[in-house]
């Protein structure tokens, strides 16, 4: 009998130290001598500055310095740096010039013996511009839009299949929309904080909330001329990132920027209406064509995109990519383009891409259903794609159907009426609508290392994160069951630089990235257990090939007689070995390269709308699944449901509003930015459709994180649609918009 933990609804393991304060996040460290960093954001969203007045800010007693571009010079780096998450243009550095790029750029950074101080100090430093005209309107800077180049990090656009316009023009059915997105922020909970510690043999101790340790410590070493072992940066906790962690955000850098200056520990926290400052989810504005023949067959399908940028980067997303995909057509053409404006770069937010271009894409599906008369959810069956028409070759796997069945019959969906405004209940017009989703489930490269002790602890480490996700969790599953230990044995280590090799997590790769490794680690310490054991004499597995052994309850064992054992204890002694450490690194295998990897979904949702007075109430959404193998069904479901509370934000509430006058962001605290709340949250079920890929990565796994958000605010427009025959196309879906 072997260990089993893969698949089983496990509670997290780091969630008692979570729950009782034991882990301590970035701006936490409990350091002696301490120096308190607060930044004084620009003013003005375009310009230049013509001088900094620090006087009076250094006059407060306990401050310290006062940095700027003024007396901020940067050592001469030996080291080229690439972003795992970054985009082509230049990247964003405080304190290299007197140019204001956007509004609440950071200007000046006060050093102060105490947190309240700094802030106190920060409000006397007087700052100069010579003001320039700035442009922060999407709509505006649509004429400039332009092809941009592509992020290596993406795939490409997809190239256009047949003649989409013609196609268009000939087909019985048509619809052809604007649909328009604003921008969002990502509000974690864990404000951006950084501690540097300086050591006095001048290497560094960085302490960063971040999804990806090895991604800023190579920023922080190409900035300030370290190499790896001089510069160590430590994430262990975080208190959410949705994409916003990816890259160092520029907190880090002035920590360390202002500890080489003292020789002192620092910390810089950001506060909430500072983190409006950082990056977000950029503005879109896009139109879908689709045309069909009178039995619903799709044979034109257009999908146009732009989106916001910065003046110094050109941040792009696959926005576009998802359309060429999810349905059979054969007369397809997607672009995408940039505009820049004056605000600080756009970035990767929860399904970054998907999350505007599905809302669009699956808007306009069931805009063409209502045209057709037909069915929503039949018409998505009838285009159902059976292969990647984008790449031409077959799906690793897809559920998909089994989602549309499943995901119908648990919300009612039979009941549902065709007309607008046909069902009432308690005084409200009631809606149900559904969306499809997808999103890619790709495998990149990543190392782990797994030491077992003589105790029978087993210490497996990585550097990946935990941002909230379970990462801590599955990876001590994974590795309990591969060894065949309990799991309370088992502790996985990350968030740490020094740790072997992982990618930023993001993009829903890291189970299907760091979990095969972890893996494969763990089997190195078992083949050597295996050549310990085989050297005992008389070994009860003399004979017994590798492969006919199974490592349980911290024995191995024979599979054909199980009573032929050797435990790992009696193994190691015998050769006098106190721990047996595997490392181990993998990556995608080359069979994938002939499939689609993708996990999909479908998301149905029920509105009720007060007709009197625009309120919607989302009383119920369905959720339905096919991710692969689940790894940790309790986990993945936490995933999907934030991912469906999230989009009820995105839905009904979310919008980051600009002055155009001043540009700079309005609502900029979570009082004015409206997120869901527990009132605002009801009946959310989570469906894993059963889906077994054998091709997708060794475990069979298909990430979460973005498949839970995609198409969820689609399906709560389209309910909206069917309760009251309004059609919304700009989100969010508001009062004022209803009514």
């Amino acid at each position: 009998m072997t260990t089993t933990y893969i698949g089983e609804a496990t509670s997290r393991v780091d969630g008692r130290a979570k729950v009782t304060g034991r882990a301590k996040y970035a701006g936490e460290p409990d350091i002696a001598n301490l120096v308190y960093g607060y930044v004084v954001g620009a003013t003005v969203a375009r310009g230049t500055i013509t001088a900094i007045d620090a006087t009076e800010a250094l006059s407060v007693p306990g401050v310290l310095t006062v940095l700027t571009h003024e007396n901020s010079p940067l050592p001469v780096s030996r080291r080229s740096y690439i972003d795992e998450a970054g985009s082509p243009g230049e990247t964003f550095i405080p304190f290299r010039d007197n140019r204001v790029r956007f509004s609440q750029q950071p200007i000046a950074l006060v050093l102060a013996d105490t947190f309240e101080r700094a802030r106190y100090a920060a409000s006397l430093v007087r700052v100069e511009y010579d003001q320039e005209t700035h442009l922060t309107d999407l709509e505006a800077a649509l004429t400039d839009a332009y092809d941009p180049p592509w992020r290596v990090l993406l795939p490409p656009i997809p190239g256009p299949r047949g003649n989409a316009e013609k196609a268009l023009a000939a087909s019985a059915a048509r619809v052809d929309v604007k649909y328009g997105a604003p921008a969002e922020h990502h509000n974690p909970m864990e404000p951006y904080a950084s501690t540097a510690v300086w050591e006095e043999n001048g290497t560094l101790t960085v302490y960063d909330k971040t999804q990806g340790v090895k991604n800023v410590q190579g920023f922080l070493c190409s900035q300030f001329d370290y190499d790896d072992d001089e510069l160590r940066v430590l994430s262990p906790y975080v208190g959410g990132g949705f994409g916003s962690g990816l890259r160092p955000q520029y907190q880090v850098f002035l920590a360390v920027l202002a500890a080489r200056e003292l020789k002192r520990p620092v910390k810089v926290t950001l506060t909430r209406q500072q983190m409006f400052g950082l990056c977000y989810r950029p503005f879109a504005i896009q139109r879908v064509a689709l045309g069909a023949s009178s039995d619903g067959t799709l044979n034109a399908l257009i999908h146009d995109a732009v989106q916001n940028t910065s003046r110094y980067e050109h941040y792009c997303e696959s926005t576009v990519h998802w359309s060429p995909l999810l349905y059979k057509c054969d007369n397809v053409t997607v672009s995408f383009k940039l505009a820049q404006l004056d605000l600080t770069a756009p970035a990767d937010m929860r399904a970054p891409g998907a999350a505007w271009g599905l809302f669009a894409l699956e808007s306009a599906m069931d805009e063409l259903a209502v045209e057709l008369e037909i069915d929503p959810l039949e018409l998505r069956l009838r285009n159902h794609a059976e292969t990647d028409q984008v790449r031409n070759v077959p799906f690793s796997s897809k559920a998909l159907r089994d989602c549309y069945t499943q995901g119908a019959e648990r919300v009612g969906w039979s009941r549902r009426k065709p007309e607008p405004r046909a069902v009432r209940k308690d005084g409200a017009l009631v809606g149900l609508g559904m969306a499809s989703g997808v999103w890619e489930s790709p495998q990149l490269m990543a190392s782990a290392s797994a030491v077992l002790t003589l105790d029978g602890a087993l210490t497996v480490s990585s550097a990946t994160a935990d941002i909230g996700t379970g990462t801590y969790t599955i990876m001590a599953q994974i590795a309990a069951e591969t060894l065949g230990l309990p799991l309370n044995q088992v502790t996985f280590k990350l968030g740490d630089s020094s740790l072997p090799r992982a990618p930023v997590e993001g993009g829903s790769f890291t189970a299907a990235t760091v979990g095969p490794a972890v893996q494969a680690a763990c089997l190195k310490v078992r083949d050597q257990l295996f050549g310990l054991a085989q050297r005992i004499p008389n070994s009860p597995l003399a004979g017994v090939t590798s492969d006919e052994v199974v490592a349980d309850d911290g024995h191995l064992r024979s599979r054909k007689d199980p009573s032929r054992a050797v435990s790992f204890a009696d193994a190691m002694q015998n050769s006098m070995v106190n721990e047996v450490e595997g490392t181990a690194t993998t990556g995608p295998d080359p069979k994938q390269q002939g499939y689609g990897t993708y996990t999909h979904s479908a998301v149905f949702a029920e509105v009720h709308v007060d007709e009197a007075l625009g309120t919607i109430r989302v009383p119920r959404m369905v959720s339905a699944l096919a991710a692969g193998r689940v790894l940790n069904p309790k986990t993945a479901r936490s995933q999907v449901l934030g991912g469906l509370v999230w989009g009820i934000g995105m839905a009904l509430e979310e919008e980051s509003v600009i002055d155009h006058k001043f540009g700079r962001f309005m609502n900029h605290s979570l009082g004015e930015y409206h997120v869901p709340v527990n009132a605002d949250v009801h009946d959310l079920e989570v469906i894993f459709v059963d889906e077994r890929d054998d091709v997708v990565n060794p475990l069979g796994a298909k990430g979460l994180g973005e498949i839970g958000l995609v198409g969820v605010a689609a399906a709560i427009a389209n309910a909206v649609y069917n309760a009251t025959g309004k059609r919304i196309r700009d989100l969010p879906i508001t009062l004022d918009k209803l009514l």
